[in-house]
């Protein structure tokens, strides 16, 4: 029997990164962590930024740490994180400083100055891309309005990504569903889009040619491969955005599904095989991003799991006398209450407050709805909030794309969230798959193994999966309840979005 194949990848996300070794040995995937560390912005003279050389050095601690345990490197090696942040790298290739992150306030009113530019339609027109704030566009135009210095010296422009693929080999590459987060990039033409770089008045030239899902970008630098002991070890643009990687993880069949990758955001959408970009689509702010094999991601991105992580947060600091963790407050929210509390999890008070559970108070009191007290209480009007949120977008996608969806993937970190689940499950009248947890690290790795001639497509993909994980199934249980209370929900979210 042959040697099980070994690919290494880094799955960075807003709150932390994993070093995920992979052996694929018989067309199953075994998969083990190898290390994980902190992630989050640094605070630094008002801003918001990401510590990229911290990061780099995790990245090569965790490289170290994977050929002390297997005494040899591995057979490749990938990185993929969230999408639409960036840094600049001057003609040297050089960083011209810490990328900023998306959550940063420089992008506060940039979204709508920009459309007196080029008009909001045309910019959907264009990219077919979900508007918020918080886009590589919208944040690249701050720069512009702001008249930063650093666009004096860039040359180009690279994703979080690019920049540790950068760091690891010298060479610069940004991969196709990465750019289709940025809505720099016109999905039906293939290409960065020109109107939209001319109308921020900056060159084409900033951004590389996107390469192909599974590109091979060459081997170590040979400082980092003596450091890391890492020879020969080829380093992979394999599916870079982490969702896009997550998707193509799915052990999905047939095409009547759909899926969440859950997580800080949640991410609820389809795949097709060409973009849908209409006038319909527009107003339900959908967003057209790139897969693997080049297809075609139509989803939403809400805001997910982030209210509960930065209620844990104030809870933390504030010396919550109950145990914080995520299965305590699972139980807290189950035996909760239902249905006294909801939120507009996208609404523009819970995109970073100070305090979030006050936020959600004021959100409550403003609404006319019952004041969460405790932490469970709290927990459950959120992920029942989230579930009434997840229905209507799977609703909006049956309308978009005329299919039916009877199934419902949800993968990542949050598919461990089992209430989460059930009440998905029930406040859509579809059954839910959950697992694989850690589906961009899982697609990552079979990128890899595509990229580099050991896998032969996409659905060899998703066999794979099917073989290597066992989903947890949840059927819609007490729809009366959950239909009587849905449009009490929908009243709060009109509420939120009325007009001032």
């Amino acid at each position: 029997m042959s040697a099980p194949l070994r690919f290494l990848a880094f799955d960075l996300g807003a709150e932390s990164g994993r070093a995920v070794l992979g052996a694929l040995n018989s067309g199953r995937l075994e998969t083990r962590e190898i290390h994980r560390f902190p992630n989050g912005p640094l605070k630094r003279d008002g801003s918001l930024l990401w510590d990229a050389r911290r990061l780099f050095d995790e990245i090569k601690t965790a490289m170290r740490l994977c050929v002390a345990r297997l005494g040899s490197p591995p057979d490749g090696l990938a990185v993929d994180t969230w999408g639409v942040d960036y840094g600049l790298v001057d003609e040297k290739g050089a960083l011209l400083g810490p990328p900023f992150s998306y959550r940063d306030e420089r992008t506060r009113g940039a979204m709508e100055e920009f459309f007196s530019r080029l008009p909001r339609e045309d910019v959907y027109r264009l990219t077919g891309i979900q508007f918020l704030p918080i886009n590589t566009l919208f944040q690249l135009f701050s720069m512009v309005r702001d008249r930063s210095p650093l666009l004096d010296r860039a040359e180009k422009l690279l994703f979080m990504p690019d920049i540790f693929h950068h760091l690891l080999t010298g060479e610069m590459a940004t991969e196709f569903t990465m750019a289709t987060t940025s809505q720099l990039y016109d999905p039906r033409r293939g290409t960065w889009s020109a109107e939209i770089f001319g109308a921020l008045g900056l060159p084409l030239s900033l951004v590389l040619s996107p390469a192909e899902p599974g590109t091979v970008i060459g081997p170590l630098r040979e400082d980092i491969a003596r450091e890391t002991r890492f020879d020969a070890c080829p380093v992979v643009a394999s599916l870079t955005h982490d969702t896009a990687a997550a998707v193509a993880a799915v052990p999905a069949e047939g095409g009547d599904w759909a899926y969440i990758s859950s997580g800080t955001w949640s991410l609820v959408g389809v795949e097709t095989e060409a973009p849908v970009i209409n006038d319909r689509s527009r107003e339900l702010n959908f967003t057209n991003e790139g897969g693997i094999g080049r297809s075609i991601r139509l989803l939403k991105n809400l805001t997910g799991l982030w209210l509960v992580q930065q209620c844990r947060k104030v809870w933390a600091r504030g010396g919550a006398s109950l145990p914080l963790d995520y299965e305590n407050l699972i139980r807290q929210a189950e035996a909760a209450p239902p249905f006294r509390t909801f939120v507009d999890p996208d609404s523009p008070d819970f995109l970073n407050p100070r305090d979030m559970p006050a936020a959600i108070q004021a959100f409550a009191g403003r609404t006319g709805q019952a004041i969460p007290e405790t932490p469970g209480a709290f927990v459950r009007g959120i992920l029942e909030s989230l579930a009434f949120r997840y229905a209507e977008v799977l609703d909006e996608l049956e309308e978009l794309t005329g299919r039916s969806i009877r199934v419902v993937h949800i993968i990542g970190g949050g598919s461990r969230n089992g209430l989460l689940n059930r009440f998905t499950a029930s406040a859509s009248e579809r059954t839910v798959i959950a697992g694989p947890d850690e589906a961009s690290a899982c697609g990552n790795i079979l990128g890899q193994a595509l990229a580099l001639g050991h896998v032969r497509s996409g659905d060899e993909i998703r066999e794979i999966m099917r073989r290597s994980i066992a989903s947890r199934l949840y059927p819609p249980q007490n729809i009366e309840s959950w239909d009587k209370a849905r449009p009490r929900f929908r009243e709060v979210a009109a509420e939120t979005k009325a007009p001032a």
